[in-house]
């Protein structure tokens, strides 16, 4: 018997709103737009989980073996590092907490460069002109620009010039060290602490090699960081003229290695003779840190060990863009939308210095499905890139295109559409 027309309206409803609002698998297997068949009719709704885990793909860029660099250091701690991604490339002690001398007035130059002008004057206080050696022997009351004074920080590391700059922008050496403790916590130096703008040994004044790798590969990235202590002399007066200085430069490191460009030496009797040392080639830039490298008469070890670590960075690693181009990423499940499904794509770019030996693992973490209207570009994920089981980045993972939500009109069209298709295989 043939069903009314009210009766078959009805019918058409309520599979509409079935269809629309509770993802119900119809006709044998034809799956509602929105609904992935391995979800559709489960016993619990589809409902997606948080976040999956994808196997990830391993890349191996060579088969050799590589050089590990195995020369006897002198120093008590040493970091070699990737100054453009911050990566370790070798480190003897390298996160243990260690005092660091003069090397301190790296962090001391930046926070002034970051914080004052050239031309701002530094009235000299009774308290900067008492620190001991290494001074330029500033008097109380005397006047300079911040600018002059900062060439005699960093050529010459006189004490009693960094307590005056200290002064004059932290308002006292307590406060000023505060801003650079935070300011190197803010660039990822986490074990860092300040308690002396110039280095002096003091109780809660220490750092770590990669901290101080860390913090010397930021200030490399500062020009006029870099003018300062790469200049070979710098002569000036004071604001009354009643004196001149000329300040020279004692980093005989830039004279030791072609594309050398700093950065600063330290010594204090408990942290030993410490070195700081960058060097700047076509596709690289490396900083190696050197603590506790000898006592007297042994000041030339810091050299010894510097030019064998930049040599061995130099030697063993290539720049090599390790990004995958065009990954080949499963679509992810669209709850509730007009297709049941999504392409994915994660684009970027990835230039490390590798050594022969070291493995790249890629590892994709997507999100089980989303819920639509789905926008162009949305995060379903990210991709981490592992270098020697260490992770080095991470990438978004997007979709391609946009999903439009379900609304009632394309609902009937939809089962219009498949009733009247499958009436007609009837027919046949």
């Amino acid at each position: 018997m043939k069903k009314k027309p009210a009766e078959f309206l009805l019918a058409l409803s309520a599979m509409v709103i079935a269809v629309c609002f509770c993802h119900t698998e119809i006709c044998g297997g034809l799956t509602l737009a929105g609904v992935p068949e391995a979800l559709a009719g489960s016993e619990e709704g589809g409902e997606p989980t948080e976040e999956r885990e994808e196997e990830g793909t391993t890349r191996e860029e060579h088969d050799s073996e590589g050089t590990v660099f195995d020369t006897p250091l002198n120093a008590l701690s040493a970091c070699l590092m990737d100054a453009e991604s911050g990566r370790v490339l070798y480190e003897k002690n390298g996160y243990q907490e260690m005092p660091m001398a003069s090397t301190t007035k790296i962090m001391t130059c930046l926070v002034i460069l970051e914080n004052a002008s050239a031309d701002e004057i530094v009235t000299v206080s009774r308290y900067a002109s008492t620190m001991p050696d290494v001074q330029l022997g500033i008097t109380e009351g005397e006047q300079y620009y911040v600018g002059d004074l900062l060439y005699s920080l960093m050529l010459e590391s006189h004490n009693d010039v960094a307590v005056a700059l200290a002064e004059h922008v932290g308002g006292s050496v307590e406060a000023f060290c505060d801003m650079m403790t935070a300011r190197a916590k803010s660039i990822g130096a986490y074990h860092t602490s300040f308690k002396t703008p110039n280095g002096l040994d003091a109780d809660g004044h220490y750092t770590t090699a990669a901290d101080l790798a860390r913090i010397g590969s930021f200030a490399l990235t500062n020009e006029e960081f870099v003018a300062i202590t790469n200049t070979a002399s710098h002569t000036f007066q004071e604001i009354n003229g009643k004196r001149s200085f000329t300040v020279n430069n004692k980093n005989r490191f830039l004279e030791m290695m072609d594309g050398a460009i700093g950065i600063k030496t330290g010594f204090t009797g408990k942290a030993g003779y410490c070195f700081v040392g960058g060097v700047k080639r076509e596709d690289r830039t490396l900083v190696s840190v050197v603590l506790g490298c000898g006592w007297p008469p042994n000041k030339n070890l810091k050299w010894t060990d510097t030019t064998a670590l930049m040599e061995y960075g130099l030697e063993n690693y290539e720049k090599q863009n390790i990004f995958e181009e065009n990954p080949d990423i499963e679509p992810v499940a669209v709850y509730g939308g007009k297709e049941t499904e999504v392409p994915l794509t994660c684009r970027g770019s990835l230039e490390l210095l590798m050594r022969e030996d070291e493995r790249v693992t890629v590892e994709y973490s997507l999100v089980s499905g989303l819920t639509a209207p789905v926008e162009l570009g949305a995060q379903a994920g990210t991709a981490d890139y592992y270098v020697n089981q260490e992770l080095i980045a991470s990438f978004p993972v997007m979709t391609e295109e946009a999903v439009e939500k379900l609304d009632l009109a394309f609902c009937l069209s939809w089962v219009l559409e498949n009733f009247s298709a499958q009436g007609a295989a009837a027919e046949r």
